[in-house]
């Protein structure tokens, strides 16, 4: 089959790793696929992102950024219009963005089926962190590409459910999460010990992921057992990060390591003795969970309904009430003071993984289906308008 995948990621981070394992596995399946996105993607660094872009983030009202991301919709189109020609794909599969309208625009042009994969509800999310000035337009255009997909893939049940709100029948809705190879994370021993414990975090750092909450803990923990934490990724939120470690008299065992290559991630992973998710997005599908889990690290987590779609309590994680201010703590301190839990919960996650084959390659295998009932599908009503009537 042929994949025409269409998407508007500028900077290299867990957007592109989607993009890139999923390009990876269709492939790996015997699909052709060919990718259309912005210029310089391919040549983009981790974490960055367009200077033109964040030129006009920074410097212009917001409503002119987000009109001029409304016009990049028709060069969009006209690239991804030229590649479907050129290409003759089976089917177009696009990564939604806000304001991104070439998937839809060409698909009815072309007359091809669209699958859209729905990773956030962005005009909530960008009007709820990043500011949004043109909220209503925003919203309409994404219901719009949401509606006229022929088949949506959120990544989770929770996002699936947002997406219903908004006009999309069920029957037309498929959840694919992100996924592992869990190759690329052999299954680690528990860590070599040399007397310390090692919290450890890798992401994106953002005011809301809750590490605050984690660094004063280490500064109140009572003398014993008192564990270091590992911060692996870069972020808005590291200087503060950095400032209140010192304030509170932990810069020494709070450890900021920075960006690391996607190739190294296994490696930081085994370096953690227990793997924290302190926040998450309601919606969310967060790629560092399964990370932890394909590394059969014990993980805490929030106890909410899209972390329950991935972990059990007691099972494959601990999980904590977000309302609890010390929940999070109450749970590390406990996988800390307990090697057979870390390692029963560690086995038990990465055995999920497996289990439910929570894997690129199965996500590859799911679209590659849908993709074939949609093709097929359209195939059946071009059919059957063309057959003659019978004679009276």
């Amino acid at each position: 089959m042929r994949f025409l995948y269409s998407h508007r990621i500028r900077s290299r981070d867990g957007q592109a790793v989607h993009l890139e394992a999923m390009v990876a596995a269709l492939r790996a399946a015997g699909h052709e696929v060919r990718v259309v996105g912005p210029a310089g993607f391919e040549h983009g660094s981790l974490g960055g992102d367009s200077k033109a872009v964040s030129f006009v983030r920074q410097r212009l009202p917001a409503w002119v950024g987000e009109l001029a991301e409304l016009a990049y919709a028709v060069p969009a189109a006209i690239r991804l219009d030229r590649a479907a020609s050129a290409f003759r794909p089976d089917v177009i599969y696009e990564r939604a963005n806000l304001f991104h309208l070439a998937g839809t625009l060409v698909a009815v042009r072309r007359g091809l089926p669209l699958l859209l994969e729905v990773n956030a509800p962005l005009a909530e999310e960008r009007a709820r962190f990043g500011g949004l000035a043109l909220r209503p337009l925003a919203a309409f255009f994404e219901r719009l590409v949401w509606r006229r997909a022929d088949r949506v893939l959120p990544v989770t049940a929770v996002l699936a459910a947002r997406v219903a709100r908004a006009g999309v029948p069920a029957a037309r809705m498929t959840v694919v999460p992100n996924g592992i190879e869990p190759e690329d994370f052999p299954r680690l021993a528990e860590r070599p010990s040399n007397g310390e414990i090692v919290l450890g975090f890798i992401g994106f750092l953002r005011e809301w992921h809750g590490l605050a909450s984690v660094v004063r803990a280490l500064a109140a923990a009572e003398p014993g057992l008192r564990p270091v934490l590992q911060v692996v990724g870069d972020g808005p939120a590291r200087e503060g990060l950095e400032r209140l470690a010192a304030e509170c008299g932990v810069a020494d065992r709070v450890r900021f390591t920075g960006l690391v290559p996607r190739d190294e991630v296994p490696n930081v992973v085994a370096g953690f003795d227990i793997a924290l998710q302190p926040a998450a997005v309601d919606y969310a599908c967060p790629l560092k969970v399964l990370e932890y889990m394909a590394a059969g690290r014990p993980i805490v987590a929030p106890d909410q309904p899209n972390i329950r779609e991935l972990l059990e309590h007691g099972r494959t994680a601990l999980l904590f009430d977000p309302a609890d201010p010390d929940g999070l703590w109450r749970a590390a301190l406990r996988l800390a003071g307990d090697a057979a839990l870390r390692r029963a919960l560690g086995d038990a996650a990465r055995a999920e993984i497996l289990r439910r084959d929570l894997t690129w390659g199965g996500h590859a295998r799911r679209v590659a289906m849908l993709a074939a009932t949609e093709t097929g599908r359209r195939a059946a009503g071009r059919a059957a308008r063309t057959t003659p009537e019978p004679a009276a």
